[in-house]
């Protein structure tokens, strides 16, 4: 069982953490439960921990996992021995009650396949991006929160071929790259154990030989060496970055690549950006349907996904959910 060191301290949400349709459980400070399931957000009024039992299980599950929780420490960020991803916060920084949320990857298992039966993307969709990847392009993978980025990255990455070597930097492990040579490698930024950041780790990584790197979310310095890495030759990227639009990642990652360089405008840092990268795909989640509504071509680039410059690859209608 998955949950087995945890499932000791929460009781209340045990038949939560077993059901394989639950992707997301949220105990609110109002001590309120709420779970995701097939896309669907609910409240479940019937359950409730008894006065201070969840506080007192998180602080017995941030010690076992070698973390502090308390009002010194009042954020706890943790992965689950199978992946899943357990955040907490405590009074003082919120109340009455402490606030957790557990992620579950339910959809670690998804193929291509899947994501059209779920209505994410369309056939012709899911052909150009298989050959754009194949082919080494450099994509970038844009959203909001919970808008299935992650598992759009996991599935597109089948398609990377089986002889290559792939190296996979994330601050928290979400991704599971099903191929043989793969290595990965977390920043774990939140142990206070080390200074390491983001940037180092991919600044490290470099040394290590990578037929592809996948970065699981672009959000820091780091954006300034990714895009060094893609002007000196290393291929076939994949990484996820907030936005609210194929445009707006755009601006995105250069402004978080000028972080601490004062002495380059924005305009030219666009441009390097749109000529380090192929395609910019973007997802969304409306009415509980995750889906690609845009697929952002870079003026210059050559390659399948799109033909036409600066144009957008969209159904004609959204792919319906199955």
């Amino acid at each position: 069982m998955s949950f087995e060191i945890i499932l000791p301290f929460l009781k209340p949400i045990r038949h939560l953490l077993e059901a394989e349709t639950v992707s997301e459980i949220m105990v609110n400070p109002d001590s309120s439960v709420w779970i995701e399931e097939d896309a669907q957000m609910q409240l479940l009024p019937g359950i409730r921990f008894d006065d201070g039992a969840l506080r007192t299980g998180l602080e017995v599950i941030a010690n076992r996992f070698g973390k502090k929780l308390d009002a010194n420490s009042p954020i706890l960020n943790l992965r689950l021995p199978d992946g899943s991803r357990l955040a907490a916060m405590v009074p003082p920084i919120v109340h009455p009650a402490p606030m957790m949320t557990i992620r579950k990857f339910t959809s670690r298992g998804y193929t291509m396949t899947d994501l059209i039966e779920r209505g994410m993307l369309a056939e012709e969709q899911a052909a150009a991006l298989t050959a754009a990847v194949q082919r080494g392009d450099n994509l970038l993978i844009a959203g909001g929160t919970n808008t299935g980025k992650t598992t759009l990255l996991n599935v597109l990455a089948d398609a990377i071929p089986k002889e290559e070597r792939i190296l996979v930097i994330e601050d928290t492990a979400e991704l599971h790259i099903r191929k043989p040579h793969v290595v990965s490698a977390e920043a774990q930024i939140d142990t206070h154990k080390s200074m390491l950041t983001f940037e180092d780790l991919l600044k490290a990584v470099l040394r290590h030989r990578p037929d592809r790197i996948l970065v699981g979310e672009v959000r820091g310095p780091e954006a300034r060496t990714l895009l060094d890495a893609m002007n000196t030759g290393h291929r076939g990227m994949l990484a996820t970055i907030h936005a609210s639009s194929a445009e707006d990642a755009l601006y995105r990652l250069a402004m978080l690549a000028m972080r601490g360089n004062a002495n380059i405008q924005i305009e030219a840092m666009l441009s390097e950006v749109r000529h380090c990268l192929n395609s910019v795909v973007y997802v969304v989640r409306r009415q509980g349907l995750r889906r690609i509504e845009d697929i952002h071509a870079m003026s210059g680039q050559s390659g399948d996904v799109d033909e036409s410059r600066n144009s957008r690859i969209t159904s004609s209608s959204p792919p319906r959910s199955r």
